[in-house]
């Protein structure tokens, strides 16, 4: 065991996926020499050399469209995209070639590649590097889309991306690159794509919330001495674990979604949908959403307005729970 930052769990999941399959590469802006732009591929060049971690041109479309033919030719690529909100020049590889191999080759290829991007906001940052776009990616059949929120889960949700058949978007929530410390054990491992975490149980109200919005839940709910929340992790957005948060607000009767994305055609509203279509008989009040509104992410001087609050959520909570 060794306390790592969740930046320090990916540069060691990287590591050891690296040394344990041969054909896993690195490639992006500035990944090799300068370890990209957050540093967490730093010293992995100096490990493996600059065949595996490979600097690419400034150019999304030309690293995501590199990566899909590597894959198709027996590697598995890991591409770092610098910001998530740089990404959308890739989209016509990632929607129309990445994400439909396995279907248009009738599944005699597949595409395992993981393109990597730190998201969201909260380090005053400039237009286009703070935004928190999961519910697009989510939307694609033949993606798979996860956002951790702890180092461990960060660690071993990559490793089994990484050995996944089919590509998958890693959103890193660079808010909490290294804001967020605990053990992780040191040997390889992975955490099941697909499966929520109940992070604590709960009677009252089911409470569900991903990426670095589960920090500012986990303190709102430290005001809330009089409410027994069940708090959810979501932590894959694709596929989506509705039976973990069905079970709870079948339990609870009641459920709150956090998320620092726009509210409208959300993961949020994905959640509340299922939870309507599989558990409206168990419901005792309306389900509410805390997220960010339906604007451009602002830039610094107005982001701590944009990116829900612990007052806000504390408010849903509570609003919620006395209905």
């Amino acid at each position: 065991m060794t306390e790592l930052t969740l930046l320090q769990a990916i540069n060691q999941a990287l590591h050891l996926a690296m040394k344990k399959h041969k054909e896993v590469i690195i490639i992006g802006e500035d990944v090799g020499k300068d370890g990209g732009v957050f540093r967490t591929t730093e010293g992995l060049i100096t490990k493996f050399g600059k065949d595996r971690v490979i600097d690419s041109p400034l150019s999304e479309a030309g690293i995501v469209g590199s990566c899909v033919g590597m894959a198709a030719a027996g590697l598995r690529p890991v591409a770092e995209i610098q910001f998530s909100g740089f990404i959308f020049p890739a989209m016509q590889e990632i929607v129309s070639h990445a994400a439909r191999i396995r279907t248009r080759s009738r599944g005699v290829y597949t595409c395992p590649i993981v393109i990597r991007s730190p998201c969201s906001g909260g380090i005053r940052a400039l237009e286009h590097h703070s935004e928190s776009e999961e519910a697009f990616y989510a939307q694609v059949p033949g993606l798979k889309v996860i956002m951790p929120s702890t180092p461990y889960d960060a660690k071993g949700l990559l490793l089994a991306a990484i050995e996944d058949p089919d590509p998958v978007i890693f959103l890193e929530p660079k808010r909490i690159y290294r804001s967020v410390k605990e053990d992780v054990p040191d040997r390889y491992y992975t955490v099941p794509i697909g499966k929520a975490k109940v992070v604590q149980e709960g009677q009252d109200v089911t409470v569900v919330s991903w990426g670095a919005m589960m920090q500012t839940t986990r303190k709102a709910l430290e005001q809330l001495k009089d409410i027994s929340v069940e708090l959810i992790d979501l932590r894959t957005m694709s596929p989506l674990d509705d039976a973990t948060i069905v079970e709870s607000v079948r339990k609870t009767g009641k459920l709150v979604v956090v998320q620092e994305a726009p509210k409208t055609c959300s993961v949020a509203a994905e959640i509340i949908t299922r939870v309507n279509e599989k558990a409206l008989d168990s419901l005792e009040a309306p389900m509410r959403r805390v997220s960010g509104p339906d604007v451009i992410m602002p830039l610094y001087q107005l982001e701590n307005y944009y990116i829900p609050s612990v007052e806000r959520i504390v408010k849903a909570i509570q609003e919620t729970h006395a209905y």
